[in-house]
């Protein structure tokens, strides 16, 4: 997911070649965890039954759905629709199954409720411009305010605290804004939506990026006032929200009329690079260090 959206914000600053590569390793791992995903489905249900129950279960649903949207980018809206059906089909016994489970004083992955709502709003519009398809912008439209819904959902279960102490999920309730307005400009950018309703999701849009700002310069502090270094699996829970913000400031400088958000995700977007990189060496040598010696 933190990859795929990387190749989207890459793309859009027109850094060809690495978006490129960047979606190769996006489609990589999916296609390794897809497997991974089903293989424990058919040979351990009991132990699927527990993954897929709780918040990281579904980046499943969100990760295929980014994908996507990087895939209608290059013009393969046939792949990029059926991965669209995927997670439709995943998304919603998925996601009752982890709002069932929900109990107070959750760490940041519990917004991760909301992003595949969002995640497949995003798909579904780019879509639906692509085809000139109303029914299709029109879903995309409800999944948009389910995901804000479920937002608020989580926001009640979140343990504030995890902003000190969390240990990479916390930045998921930046990340989830900030896809929540990356999918609302992808709506005032289409043109389904006029008058009132154009109006509203573009005064939407922006309140949704200001409070993703609001997150990121309130996490970004936590984050220096107490270092959390080393690796820890859930710094990918960083990493994804950091290139979130980077694609929804990119792509909201033109729809929203603010030119100073593209520079401003330029810079955003090293940033998520630089966390990318870094996370990765560090997964890298805890594999080699698992290992051991050969």
């Amino acid at each position: 997911m933190a990859a795929a959206i990387i190749s989207v914000a890459l793309h859009l600053v027109g850094h060809e070649t690495l978006s490129l590569i960047a979606l190769a390793v996006a489609a990589t791992w999916w296609v390794l965890l897809a497997v991974a995903f089903v293989a424990m489905l058919v040979r351990d249900r009991r132990a699927w039954l527990a993954v897929a129950g709780t918040p990281p279960g579904l980046t499943a649903v969100a990760a295929t759905s980014v994908l996507g949207t990087r895939l209608v980018v290059l013009g393969r809206l046939d792949t990029a629709a059926a991965m669209l059906a995927l997670a439709v089909v995943w998304w919603p016994g998925l996601t009752v199954s982890v709002v069932r489970r929900l109990t107070r004083g959750m760490p940041g992955g519990v917004f991760l409720i909301a992003v595949p709502a969002e995640a497949i709003a995003m798909l579904a519009e780019r879509l639906s411009v692509a085809h000139g398809s109303g029914w299709l912008g029109s879903a995309a439209l409800g999944c948009f305010c389910l995901g804000l819904a479920l937002y608020a959902v989580a926001l009640m279960y979140f343990d504030f605290r995890q902003v000190l102490t969390g240990m990479g999920d916390q930045w998921v309730a930046g990340g989830a804004l900030a896809i929540s307005a990356l999918a609302c400009t992808s709506l005032v950018s289409s043109p389904q939506w006029s008058g009132n309703a154009h109006e509203t999701l573009h005064t939407l849009a922006v309140v949704l990026l200001a409070v993703t700002f609001a997150w990121y310069m309130i996490l970004a502090g936590a984050e220096f006032y107490r270092p959390r270094p080393g690796y820890d699996i859930r710094r990918w829970s960083t990493v994804f929200p950091l290139g979130m913000i980077a694609a929804a400031s990119l792509s909201s400088s033109a729809p929203l009329g603010i030119a100073w958000l593209e520079p401003l995700g330029r810079v955003l977007l090293w940033i998520a690079l630089a966390i990318w990189l870094i996370t990765f060496a560090a997964l890298l040598r805890r594999s080699a260090l698992a290992r051991g010696p050969a």
